[in-house]
């Protein structure tokens, strides 16, 4: 069995902001992000990882190198760009209440229509081809590590989709399911490659306190 554990970035200026961030955009990490991430890294102590592997993207990998740099036995770490954010294209950077206005449609379908979500309106990645390359990753990975345990570092709709699709989720049901917080574990466990199992989901107790609005998705 490989046990996966999925841990979303710490929250930066842009995420504060409600400004979309992308695969381009790449704002400061806060401050406070930092006690988070040590958060994260003493809830996952005790989990002997056989890698680690994040997105290429400061946020992501700055992250990463921050919980397994609190643990006397850390796992190898890698970049993925299979683990980058879904380009938003022309959004990247701007307000969610700007983009709202400017692209009302495709907003509508990132709100409401996910199963219609392949951003050809505003230069951006969509569904299709962010979860294909996601879904390549976690394939090579079980066989690589089939009785193994994996950390990955990424970001919010990425992880969102990417998620979803393994466990089979309608696109227009990801919503129902809830979002994913910074600085969050969520842990799928899979025999096979092909099904998979939700051991956690959203994971914050760690963290002792609210959870913000930017929350993904």
């Amino acid at each position: 069995m490989t046990d996966f554990y999925f841990v979303r970035h710490g929250q930066t200026e842009w995420n504060l902001e409600r400004r979309f961030q992308g695969g381009q955009g790449d704002s400061p990490l806060l401050p406070t992000s930092y006690q988070d991430m040590h958060r994260v890294a003493d809830y996952l102590k005790d989990v002997t990882f056989d890698h680690a592997y994040t997105s290429p993207l400061r946020r992501a990998r700055v992250t990463a190198e921050v919980i397994i740099g609190d643990w006397q036995a850390a796992p190898q770490l890698s970049i993925r760009s299979n683990l980058l954010e879904v380009g938003l294209g022309q959004w990247e950077g701007e307000l969610t209440s700007q983009v709202a206005k400017d692209f009302p449609k495709a907003y509508d379908q990132y709100r409401n229509h996910l199963e219609a979500f392949e951003g050809e309106e505003f230069d951006g990645e969509g569904y299709t081809a962010a979860v294909t390359r996601f879904q390549r990753l976690i394939t090579d990975l079980v066989q690589q590590y089939p009785d193994g345990k994996v950390l990955l570092v990424a970001h919010g709709l990425i992880l969102s989709f990417g998620l979803n699709a393994l466990l089979g989720t309608a696109r227009s049901e990801i919503r129902q399911r809830g979002g994913l917080s910074n600085t969050s574990t969520t842990i799928l466990t899979t025999e096979d490659g092909q099904h998979f199992d939700v051991k956690a989901w959203n994971q914050t107790d760690y963290l002792n306190k609210e959870q913000d609005d930017s929350t993904t998705i």
